[in-house]
C-alpha cells in the first residue's frame, strides 16, 4: 500500500476516532460519550478476555490443549465473517460519503482497499480480545518456546482477512444480483436475512451434537469437531501447525505461517482487482432510484401527522439493508421461533434451553411474555432514528410541527412494528403451553405494556445520545452509543427477571406475578414517556 492510500486510511479512521472526539471536541456531551464509549468497550473486553483464557484452561483440563490455536482460528475467522458480511453493506457499498471518495485522486481499487482496512481495523479490538488470552492460555498451559507470542501475534492479525474477504465478496456478488432490480434494497436486504438465519441456525445443530454430555465429554467432542471443521478449512490448518510445530522446536513450522501469509495476500489482491472493476457500477446502481414511463398521480391517502411521521420512519428501514437487517431481525427470529415452539412444543423447547432441569410446568407462565420479549426487544427503532436523520435534521427542526409531535410518530412507528410480533410471539407460546385464556390475557397486556417502554426508553436514548455527524450509518446503527445503552441493560435486566419470575413462580400464583409485573413496566414506561416530552422542551 502506497503512502498516498495510508493518508486515506488514516483519514477515515479519524473522522471516527472516539480518540479524537475526546481530545478536540469542545463539546462536553461528545467527550463524555467518547468516554463512556472506552468504558463500554473495555468492559467487554475484559469479559470477552476471561472467558476466552478459562476456554483454554477448561481444554488443557480435557487434555486437549494442542487444539486451542486451531480453536483460536475458528473462533476469529467466525467472528471476522459474521462481522464483515453485515457490514459489508454501509461499510464497502453504498456509503454516504462514496461521491466525495471517488473524486479524490485515488484508483477505484484503492478506494475499496481503503475501506476494507477500515473495516479491519475497527473490528480488530474483537480479534485481540480472542487472540492474546488464547495466546497467553496455549503458552503457559502447553509450555511451549517463547518464540510463539510474536508468531502468534504475527499469523493471528492475518487469519481474520481471509474469512472478511469471502464475506466481503459474498456481499459484493449479492449487492451485484439484487443491482439489476427495481426493488434492489427488498432483494439484497432479503438474501442478507437468509444468509443471517442460517448462521443463527448453526447455534441449534451444534446444540444437537453436543446433547446430554457432561463437561469434559463436551471439551473431547469440541476439540474433534474443531479439527473436522479444521480439516476443510485450510488456513486455520496452518496457523495452528505453524504455531504447535514450532513450539515444539520444529521450524519447518514457519513453513505453514509463509503459505498462510502467502494465500492471504494473493486473495487480497484477487478479490480486489474483481471488486475494483465493479465498484462504481455497484455503488451507482445501488445509490440510484428508477422511475416508471407510464406513472400516473393516483388518488393521495390522507393520514393523520402522526401516521405520516411512522410511514416515513417505515421507509427509511426498509431503504436501508443495514438498518433492516439489524433492526428487524429480532422480530423475525421471534416470529419463527413462536411458529418452532407450536411444532415443536413448549415442553421440549423448554427442556433444551434449561438443559433437561425438572422445573414444574406451570411456574413458567409468567415468563412467556419476557421470553418473546427477549427477541422483539433486541432493537428499538426510536434508539437510532433521531440519530438517522443527520445532515438533514435541520429539515425536520424546520417543519411547522412540535418536536414533540415529530417524536410520538416515531414511537407509534416502533408501536406498530412490535405489539404485532409480539402478541404473535406470545399466543404461540401460550397455545404451545396450553396457559389458561385469563393467564394468555394478562400475557398479552404485559407484552403491550413491555412494548411501550422499550419504545420509550429506546426514545430517551435516542434523544439523550443523538449523534448527527456520522459519515456512515453503521456508526448509528450498530456501534452508536444510545443502542449500546439501551441494549445491555435491557437484556440482562431481562434475563434477570426470567429467572426471578420462575424463583417467584414457586411461591406465588402466576397471575399475580404477572399483574405485579404489569404494574411496575407500566410506571417505567410512563416515566420514559414523561422523560421524552421533557427532553423535546430542552
Amino acid at each position: 500500500m502506497n503512502t498516498k492510500n495510508l493518508v486515506l486510511l488514516k483519514t477515515l479512521l479519524k473522522s471516527t476516532s472516539l480518540w479524537n472526539i475526546r481530545k478536540y471536541s469542545k463539546d462536553r456531551k461528545k467527550r463524555n460519550r467518547a468516554i463512556a464509549g472506552f468504558i463500554g468497550m473495555a468492559c467487554l473486553e475484559l469479559m470477552l478476555f476471561v472467558y476466552s483464557f478459562f476456554s483454554c484452561m477448561g481444554l488443557y483440563e480435557a487434555g486437549v490443549i494442542e487444539v486451542v490455536p486451531l480453536t483460536c482460528a475458528l473462533c476469529i475467522s467466525a467472528i471476522g465473517f459474521i462481522f464483515t458480511f453485515i457490514k459489508t453493506n454501509g461499510y464497502l457499498l453504498n456509503f454516504k460519503e462514496y461521491d466525495m471518495l471517488m473524486a479524490l485522486p485515488f484508483r477505484v481499487k484503492d478506494v475499496a482497499m481503503c475501506k476494507f482496512l477500515y473495516m479491519y481495523i475497527k473490528t480488530l479490538p474483537w480479534y485481540l480480545g480472542l487472540l492474546i488470552p488464547m495466546m497467553l492460555g496455549y503458552g503457559l498451559f502447553s509450555e511451549s518456546s517463547a518464540f510463539i507470542y510474536p508468531l502468534w501475534l504475527l499469523l493471528g492479525l492475518l487469519v481474520p482477512i481471509i474469512p472478511m474477504l469471502v464475506a466481503s465478496f459474498i456481499g459484493f456478488l449479492i449487492a451485484k444480483a439484487s443491482a439489476g432490480f427495481e426493488k434492489k434494497n427488498v432483494i439484497q436486504t432479503a438474501l442478507t436475512l437468509v444468509f443471517v438465519l442460517f448462521c443463527f441456525s448453526l447455534q441449534y445443530i451444534i446444540d444437537g451434537i453436543f446433547k446430554d454430555d457432561k463437561a469434559v465429554e463436551v471439551a473431547l467432542k469440541a476439540s474433534e469437531l474443531t479439527e473436522n471443521i479444521g480439516t476443510y478449512y485450510f488456513p486455520a490448518v496452518w496457523f495452528s501447525k505453524a504455531i504447535t510445530m514450532t513450539g515444539q522446536g520444529n521450524f519447518l513450522g514457519l513453513l505453514y505461517g509463509g503459505l498462510l501469509i502467502a494465500l492471504t495476500v494473493v486473495l487480497f489482491e484477487i478479490v480486489f482487482v474483481y471488486v475494483g472493476k465493479n465498484y462504481r457500477q455497484i455503488n451507482s446502481a445501488l445509490q440510484s432510484h428508477t422511475a416508471k414511463r407510464n406513472y400516473k398521480v393516483a388518488g393521495l391517502k390522507k393520514r393523520s401527522v402522526l401516521n405520516t411521521i411512522a410511514f416515513k420512519e417505515l421507509k427509511r428501514l426498509t431503504g436501508s439493508t443495514t438498518y433492516f437487517v439489524n433492526g428487524a431481525l429480532g422480530y423475525i427470529l421471534a416470529a419463527v421461533g413462536g411458529i418452532a415452539v407450536l411444532i415443536v412444543g413448549f415442553d421440549k423447547v423448554i427442556s433444551v434451553v434449561t438443559k433437561g432441569a425438572p422445573i414444574p410446568h406451570g411456574i413458567l407462565y409468567p415468563a412467556i411474555p419476557l421470553m418473546v420479549y427477549f427477541l422483539v426487544g433486541m432493537m428499538a427503532t426510536t434508539t437510532c432514528s433521531p440519530s438517522l436523520e443527520g445532515k438533514n435534521y435541520w429539515i425536520m427542526q424546520s417543519l411547522p410541527l412540535k418536536k414533540k409531535t415529530i417524536y410520538q410518530g416515531k414511537m407509534l412507528f416502533n408501536m406498530y412494528l412490535t405489539v404485532p410480533f409480539m402478541t404473535f410471539g406470545i399466543l404461540c407460546f401460550s397455545i404451545s403451553a396450553k396457559a389458561p385464556v385469563l393467564n394468555t390475557v394478562l400475557y398479552l397486556i404485559l407484552g403491550f405494556v413491555l412494548c411501550a417502554f422499550s419504545t420509550c426508553w429506546g426514545c430517551v436514548c435516542g434523544i439523550k445520545h443523538m449523534r448527527l455527524d456520522w459519515e456512515n450509518e453503521v456508526e448509528v446503527i450498530k456501534q452508536g452509543v444510545a443502542v449500546s445503552i439501551y441494549l445491555l441493560p435491557n437484556m440482562f435486566v431481562n434475563m434477570g427477571l426470567i429467572v426471578l419470575v420462575v424463583w417467584l413462580g414457586t411461591m406465588i400464583n402466576p397471575n399475580i406475578i404477572t399483574c405485579v409485573l404489569i404494574a411496575v413496566v407500566g410506571i417505567l414506561a410512563c416515566l420514559s414517556y414523561l422523560k421524552v416530552m421533557k427532553l423535546t422542551k430542552e
